[in-house]
């Protein structure tokens, strides 16, 4: 029979998360001091992988068994951009994005110095290019904003009856809001798209607070 003391041993100090996270990964969003301004790396993933190919996006990956979000998002930089870690600056980490699909996702902001831009080398195995593109760019030009809506696919062998419902129960709905960015003739957009956003939209929000 389970005690108060069991419950207190376990969750007694525990920091919460999100609950039902299937997998944790973490993406670093890198940036570099440019003649044009501070400026974001992106990525454009290799045509042959089996996730995305082809998609913009930042280093990053899934977080080994005890491993942090930074350290996981500095492993995979230097796995997919060759970007000796020392040459990157923790700047913070923002709110983490849970999907719809259950994984935890965690940016990490990070400053690359002139060396480690200079070293930047994409693994042609996971990256086919990394280019740059000005913080200002995002803050100055609006996103075009498309959505879709989350509608539940409930099974026709669903307990209605044992559970005290009908069938015609109002399943609760979502609405995902996709932001889209163009710039150099790529795209950047949906969950790249989101992070950028909210990174800079709560930036302004604190400067504006001061």
């Amino acid at each position: 029979m389970i005690t108060a003391e069991e419950l207190a041993a376990r969750w007694g100090g525990h920091v919460p998360g999100p609950m039902d996270a299937r997998r944790r990964y973490a993406v670093l969003c890198p940036l570099a001091e440019r003649p044009e301004g501070l400026s974001f790396i992106f990525e454009t993933r290799a045509a042959g992988l089996n996730r995305q190919p082809g998609e913009t996006c930042f280093p990053g990956g899934r977080a080994r068994p005890g491993e942090s979000a930074p350290d996981c998002a500095l492993r995979e930089t230097w796995e997919e951009l060759a970007i000796p870690l020392e040459h990157i600056r923790l700047l913070g980490t923002p709110d983490f994005l849970l999907t719809q699909a259950g994984d935890l996702i965690q940016p990490v902001i990070g400053l690359v110095d002139a060396a480690g831009a200079a070293a930047l080398r994409p693994a042609p195995a996971e990256t086919a290019e990394a280019f740059f593109v000005p913080a200002e760019f995002f803050r100055s030009t609006p996103p075009e904003l498309c959505a879709y809506e989350l509608k539940a696919a409930v099974p026709e062998d669903f307990p209605y009856e044992s559970v005290g419902i009908g069938r015609d129960y109002p399943w609760a709905r979502g609405r995902v809001e996709v932001p889209v960015w163009h710039f150099g003739g790529r795209a950047i957009w949906g969950i790249t798209a989101r992070i950028i956003r909210a990174v800079l939209e709560e930036t302004d929000w604190a400067a504006e607070r001061g």
